[in-house]
């Protein structure tokens, strides 16, 4: 990292912070460090899963589909991504949960970066 530029690559950064590349949760003076948007290269073996619901959601998201076949779940419908570039948008207060049908690899942009949402790790 030099000044207010950061070059790197989404697959080695990813794992340093559960596949989130940009958001509140980077440091201060990180060129990454945002409160208005987050983004996740997202890296899900088959049989991910969410482990709780999010509840009472206060951002809008977008997820998209690089590879794989992935499975959005909400109240009383559930969205598969199954073809490179499909996506989904929601926005507050829609609850939601995910599963990887097969290995899956997905951009993910939310906003604003609010901290809050992340499920304990076992």
């Amino acid at each position: 990292m030099e000044g207010s530029v950061y070059t790197g690559n989404a697959g080695e950064d990813a794992p340093l912070d559960r596949g989130w590349i940009l958001g509140h949760f980077k440091d201060i003076g990180d060129p990454r460090h945002t409160q208005a948007v987050e983004v996740k290269w997202g890296i899900h073996p088959r049989g991910d899963e969410r482990l709780e619901w999010v509840r009472g959601e206060e951002r809008t998201a977008l997820l998209v589909l690089i590879s794989g076949r992935f499975r959005v779940e909400f109240t009383g419908r559930s969205i598969v991504l199954e073809k490179q570039g499909d996506y989904v948008v929601w926005g507050h207060g829609v609850d939601h949960s995910w599963f990887a049908e097969e290995e899956s690899v997905l951009l993910t942009v939310r906003w604003p970066s609010v901290p809050g949402y992340a499920v304990a790790q076992e």
